[in-house]
């Protein structure tokens, strides 16, 4: 992957806008720039692998790991290599928080104790200062392994978390951006944007093989409506229903009602349609006999802020409780999700 090249001038109009604050110079001009050239990347990269086949290997989540989902982790990790205030990083496919092997040698152990007297001048010279911007990222590399082989529309999914560890945080206070990538007949991305004492801000762009230098502002404003002529549903793990009369009645509901079915089988692909036509509801509920296998940190956390700033509902099902007011202990903890614009 090429070194990040300069955003063209409204994707830099447009970062400035939704993060104005000097505290946060190196989230607007570093490490979205170089996560949204990894999109870029990616996509790229999905266009030359006609062969998509297994790499022998086993996420830590029992998943086979395809030779995409390999390469797409290798891309992101790269771009996050190039910013020095992303200190740490985890994935689905390796949910282990590591220091960020940075391009000048310079890594950050959050489990380091090295005396002062062996380091102070690397640190110096390496170690963001206390007042310095500290992120962690935690990302799926490519969310619908079971639909790429078909050649159906897929995506990135990165959430962005304030300091080095995204456990035992609250996603509302920590998590202060996620981008969601689209690998499709176009590349593009959304971007949500939520930072403490400021104003939530979703967009959406599109991009080349150039990655941000070229890249246009699709939608400076991504928003939903409550529109009373647009209709869709997308109903996730449909087998629960046959365990499930709620789901069952929920699903028969959403027929009767005249609603149209938008279902691919992709997380990304499936809300990416809801974002563009401005309504919509997910619903992917679990039982006892069809596990949840949305991962909390790496996908649920990431694009519940994505609908959050775009103005959707989103919770748990079981609960019912807003998701991002949740904290977690465990990066494989996985669950039932639902989001939208719902019409009571």
């Amino acid at each position: 992957m090429a070194p990040p090249a300069a955003a063209s001038a409204d994707l830099l109009s447009l970062l400035e806008a939704a993060l104005p604050q000097d505290s946060r110079q190196a989230l607007r001009s570093s490490v979205l720039p170089a996560l949204l050239d990894a999109v870029a990347a990616i996509a790229q990269m999905l266009r030359g692998y006609h062969n998509v086949t297994a790499a022998g290997n086993t996420n830590p989540f029992g998943d086979d790991q395809l030779n995409v989902d390999v390469a797409a982790e290798n891309l992101i990790r790269d771009a996050l290599a190039r910013c020095p205030s992303v200190v740490t990083a985890t994935s689905e496919e390796d949910p282990v928080e590591k220091p960020v092997q940075h391009l000048n040698g310079a890594s950050h152990d959050p489990a380091s104790h090295e005396p002062e007297s062996q380091s102070q001048s690397q640190s110096q010279s390496q170690s963001p200062s206390p007042t310095a911007e500290t992120y962690t990222v935690a990302f799926d590399p490519l969310d619908g392994s079971s639909i790429i082989a078909p050649n159906w529309t897929v995506g990135s999914i990165v959430g962005i978390w304030d300091g080095r560890s995204s456990l035992n945080q609250s996603p509302r206070e920590k998590q202060v951006a996620s981008i969601l990538g689209f690998f499709g007949p176009r590349t593009t991305a959304v971007v949500a944007v939520r930072v403490p004492g400021g104003e939530p801000s979703c967009f959406e762009v599109g991009l080349t093989d150039d990655g941000v230098r070229t890249c246009q502002v699709v939608r400076s404003q991504v928003r939903l409506t409550n529109s009373v002529d647009v209709r869709y549903f997308a109903p996730a793990n449909l087998r629960a229903a046959a365990e499930s009369p709620q789901y069952m009645a929920l699903v028969s509901h959403y027929i009767q009602s005249k609603y149209t079915l938008r279902y691919s089988g992709g997380l990304v692909p499936d809300l990416g349609h809801i974002l563009v036509k401005g309504h919509g509801i997910y619903v992917s509920p679990t039982t006892p006999a069809s596990k949840a296998k949305l991962r909390r940190l790496f996908e649920l956390c990431p694009v519940a802020l994505v609908m959050e700033c775009a103005g959707a509902l989103r919770s748990t099902p079981r609960t019912g409780w807003t998701f991002c007011n949740g904290r977690w202990k465990t990066r494989t903890r996985g669950g039932g999700w639902r989001a939208g614009i719902l019409r009571r």
